[in-house]
């Protein structure tokens, strides 16, 4: 969420965010809906400074005797008054509230102007791509392997859903035990394993709500189809109780960072640094005829989410360091990958500043991303009303908040299968894995 008050001292401030975001000027519809409200703001506190004044000298005139007739049938109309134009507060609130949620993360001054992925920079490469004859893609080699299993999955739940068996499960596996233990052990991440379904205003709080509702997946199928008065007071209905939908979580950034949801720390006890492994539930909306094949794009998966809350000058610092844990998941599994620097018309919503890490797949002949660490300023902050105060200050502040891939475990697995996989079909099990499966030196038929 943005600062009102930013924007109506400088409203030139959001509009060159949204511009470099290769968006419509947007301010001077704020600044007009706020004076609106303001307005509104100052009508009313008249009329019950009014409303004070006139009980006042009420009571004065009854003390002395005096006529208050018309004094009370003042009083009356401005309690009908009131009430009418709180409700006209509450409306023009509503409506610039609704503006701004939809308004995304001015994006940092250091990030590049694009309008696509062309361009975004690229910082570094680490790792040569091993040549091989003919690489395979991920599905074949697991199909060939009888591992992994899309028929199946598809009659069970239809596409964009995958079966894994045998050593291609206990693959899946290691990766997310192995990225853990670096992550907690390496980097001083505390490991967390939160709910995996959250209330509407957990969603809104990390920017996936309002904007991006389509591509999540809600506990309650018939949610646009509930009676308006049950919708609005989740009352009884007959003899079923109605409760409000729960949304699967579409990546654990989302519970992660709502820990500090309408609540003020100590910027002593800062920084928090936390990392979760779970299943992750996305729709897909926007991705249709992308990536249907294989496991690249699902609809459930695994990922081990690293979340950083800080403060303002801590979190540039932290960001390239929640970067570095990241990439040296990739560096210990010995995969070849690049970071990039996403431009402004690649970086997502609630983001600033975004760095991408792109592992590279033979089968492909391309590198494709595993991770993405955005540093989202006090974006979220704002819209989770999550703050801190520092040692001896009576004010707060709005925290900083972070979140990365520490990576995708599915992105992962695929990545191994592709830079590890043999000409007789076999695929080597990386050194830093091989603890984590038992000592197996390779998956074969």
């Amino acid at each position: 969420m943005h600062d009102i008050k930013l924007i109506r001292d400088n409203p030139k401030v959001l509009d060159n965010g949204l511009e470099r975001r290769n968006l419509p000027p947007q301010a001077a519809e704020v600044v007009k809906l706020d004076a609106e409200r303001r307005a509104i703001q100052t009508q009313l506190q008249e009329m019950l400074a009014r409303r004070n004044e006139l009980s006042k000298q009420i009571g004065y005139m009854k003390r002395s005797g005096g006529d208050a007739t018309e004094l009370t049938e003042e009083v009356a109309k401005l309690k009908t008054l009131v009430p009418a134009l709180e409700d006209e507060e509450l409306v023009a609130a509503e409506k610039i509230d609704k503006l701004l949620s939809t308004l995304p993360n001015v994006p940092a001054d250091d990030v590049p102007y694009g309008k696509d992925e062309k361009a975004n920079l690229e910082l570094r490469k680490v790792g040569e791509p091993r040549r091989m004859n003919s690489a395979k893609e991920h599905y074949d080699i697991g199909e060939k392997l009888k591992l992994m299993d899309f028929d199946n999955a598809a009659k069970m739940s239809g596409a964009r859903f995958t079966i894994l068996k045998g050593q291609l499960a206990q693959l899946e596996r290691a990766l997310g035990n192995f990225m853990l233990d670096v992550h907690t052990r390496d980097f001083g991440y505390t490991e967390i394993s939160p709910p995996l379904m959250v209330r509407p205003e957990m969603m809104f709080g990390t920017g996936q709500f309002p904007k991006f509702s389509d591509d999540q997946f809600s506990t309650y199928a018939g949610y646009a189809s509930i009676p308006t008065a049950v919708a609005k007071n989740w009352a009884n209905d007959g003899d079923i109780r109605v409760a409000p939908p729960l949304w699967l979580i579409p990546t654990a950034e989302v519970p992660l960072t709502n820990i500090v949801y309408d609540s003020i720390v100590e910027a002593e006890s800062l920084p928090y640094r936390f990392v979760a492994r779970t299943p992750c539930f996305r729709a897909e909306a926007g991705a249709a005829g992308r990536d249907t094949r294989g496991m690249i794009r699902q609809h459930q998966f695994y990922k081990v989410e690293l979340v950083s809350i800080t403060t303002p000058e801590q979190s540039n610092a932290e960001h390239d360091r929640m970067t570095d844990a990241a990439e040296t998941i990739l560096k210990k599994l010995e995969i070849p990958f690049r970071t990039v620097l996403l431009c402004t018309g690649d970086i997502g919503f609630s983001a600033k500043k975004t760095y991408d890490i792109e592992a590279w797949l033979p089968g492909q002949n391309a590198y494709r991303e595993i991770s993405s660490c955005s540093n989202c300023g006090d974006f979220q902050a704002r819209r989770m009303k999550a703050r801190f105060r520092a040692k001896g200050d009576k004010n707060t502040q709005f925290l900083h908040t972070l979140n990365g891939s520490g990576v995708a475990v599915g992105r992962a697995l695929i990545a191994v299968l592709e830079n590890y996989q043999q000409d007789d079909g076999s695929v080597l099990i990386p050194s830093a894995l091989k603890p984590y499966m038992g000592g197996l030196e390779k998956i074969t038929l």
